[in-house]
């Protein structure tokens, strides 16, 4: 069995669930500040990411952070192209720790319209997805953002995001297809029931031999995605935390027995700069198992 086989076989049936590892520039000030560095503990951009990476290296780093509990780790192209100890990163992450690297491939979100926000446009996007897959890179992670229930831009955004997942195909990686729908939206519920549908649509439109993943809100409705989860082009569907508190999250996936974890915030919750490596394993540690039970509930 080749690499991206063994892969393939760990996203499609793995016990556990995929880390987010992905903040980029807009997000990286307010991943920092909870982690307990501050903007003025960094000067300029290089400072802030080098800041980063040092604690996406702690968590990586970390006892509990191993194929027994996480399947998967969605990496920032900076972290993608940077070394742990003198080693690759995705290297690392598979051929020490037992975990599937991805990439974060968006470059941002278009402002609001039809109530949802697009993909900004990606150049070099082919060449991105060769460099990717020459590192080990499996698959990529792109997100764009529902606002509302509404038809035709919900529309849009799935279309963009299929358009988008079938150039990473032919690159040959497998895309999480991510059209995230705010949580805080006043018609959450019925705008979900539509990107189901909308989805739905897409995935019997694809080609046996294509499959994709879906990264999602966790619906109101619990078990709405299960028809997706269970679809023979989907490999895996995977939920965001998109703002809940670890608990909440973890709570709400459990309701869901077809969706596994792939949370950013919830899984660095609680950990600070300032730990001992004692205090911060344990700290992960206990997030990792909370994510990883209802993952598998």
């Amino acid at each position: 069995m080749s690499e991206v086989q063994k892969m393939r076989s760990q996203m499609k049936s793995g016990m556990g669930f995929i880390a987010a590892l992905d903040q980029s520039g807009g997000s990286t000030p307010k991943a920092l500040s909870l982690y307990g560095v501050e903007p003025n503990d960094y000067s300029g951009d290089e400072e802030m990411f080098q800041a980063m990476h040092d604690m996406r290296a702690r968590i990586i780093l970390a006892d509990d952070f191993t194929s027994e509990k996480v399947i998967g780790a969605i990496l920032f192209e900076r972290t993608m192209n940077n070394t742990i100890n003198g080693t690759p990163v995705p290297e690392l992450l598979w051929q020490s720790r037992g975990i599937v690297p991805f990439l974060k491939i968006d470059k941002g979100l278009e402002e609001q319209a039809n109530g949802v926000q697009l993909l900004k446009p990606m150049p070099g996007l082919e060449a991105q997805l060769l460099d990717a897959k020459a590192k080990g890179i499996f698959g990529t992670k792109e997100r764009s953002v529902i606002h509302e229930a509404n038809a035709e831009g919900i529309a849009a955004i799935v279309a963009q995001q299929f358009d988008v997942g079938a150039v990473v195909t032919a690159a040959g990686l497998v895309p999480i297809l991510e059209p995230e729908v705010n949580i805080h939206s006043e018609s959450k519920a019925e705008a979900e029931e539509m990107l189901e549908s909308e989805i739905a649509r897409h995935l019997n439109a694809l080609p046996e031999g294509v499959d994709v993943m879906l990264k999602l809100t966790l619906p109101t409705q619990p078990g709405l995605y299960d028809a997706l989860a269970k679809h023979p082009r989907v490999l895996r569907v995977v939920a965001l935390s998109g703002g809940y508190s670890t608990d909440e999250a973890s709570a709400k996936l459990a309701e869901n027995s077809q969706m596994i974890a792939s949370f950013s915030r919830a899984l660095a919750e609680g950990l600070n700069v300032k730990m001992t490596d004692a205090e911060f394993n344990a700290a992960l540690g206990a997030n990792i198992d909370q994510i990883y039970r209802a993952s598998v509930a």
